[in-house]
């Protein structure tokens, strides 16, 4: 099975490359930083870039892909959580640059593999259970991963031979919540004290142990509708 992963440098998307690596998959990675973990394995090739730089991103993203005829599966896992306060206090520039990261790179990405890729077979957008939560203090992440959902149903309709699903990983522990666990206690944002209580705990896995999780949900999401908004925690 062929796979390319986003973000694959850290956290979720380096659980999961090691994961399909160590099941005998061929994988794509593509993230700022080479893992050498993952370098060393025969089975991976790496593209270091940043998918939001478009004008570079976009030329070399057609090199990578030059020569795959076939992609199994792709998940879209990059993506950046701003600081966590209120809308208002949020100024445009900040939205831009979220959006950017965790939208448009993916429309950009999408759109070059759908014109470079003869057959892709699934593709898979890590979302978030922000993106329709609501939760205060989430601002431009809950804006960006909402519109990721939407953008990934839009797409389902438009390539009908690809299986689309925005998913929601649940928790996980990685550097996004070593940040969120270092806040002050702010009685305001009441989902940042429940994951501060849930790192360290069965509720909050490893980005291995995650991994391992959210493939197993990703083998199952065909049953669902192509498009669709689901999250590991419900399946």
């Amino acid at each position: 099975m062929n796979v390319l992963i986003t973000g694959t440098s850290s956290g979720l998307g380096l659980g999961l490359a090691l994961n399909y690596l160590k099941n005998g998959h061929s994988v794509y990675g593509v993230s700022r930083r080479q893992k050498e973990e993952l370098s060393n394995n025969l089975n991976y090739t790496h593209l270091v870039q940043d998918l939001s730089n478009f004008d570079e991103a976009g030329i070399r993203i057609e090199e990578f892909l030059a020569g795959i005829k076939t992609l199994d599966l792709v998940i879209l896992n990059a993506g950046i959580l701003n600081e966590i306060k209120d809308l208002h206090k949020t100024n445009i520039d900040e939205i831009k640059h979220v959006m950017d990261v965790n939208v448009w790179a993916n429309k950009l990405l999408i759109d070059k593999l759908f014109k470079h890729i003869p057959a892709i077979k699934q593709l898979v957008a890590i979302s978030s259970g922000s993106s329709v939560s609501g939760a205060r203090g989430w601002n431009a992440y809950s804006l960006s991963k909402t519109t990721l959902n939407m953008l990934i149903n839009l797409y389902a309709k438009e390539f009908t031979d690809t299986h689309f699903c925005a998913l929601a990983p649940g928790l996980i522990d990685t550097t996004m919540q070593d940040y969120i666990y270092k806040l002050e206690e702010y009685d305001d944002f009441p989902v940042v004290q429940k994951l501060k209580k849930a790192k360290g705990t069965d509720q909050m896995p490893s980005h291995q142990d995650a991994a391992r999780l959210v493939a197993n949900a990703i083998s199952d999401l065909q049953k669902f509708e192509s498009g669709s908004f689901q999250d590991v925690r419900k399946m």
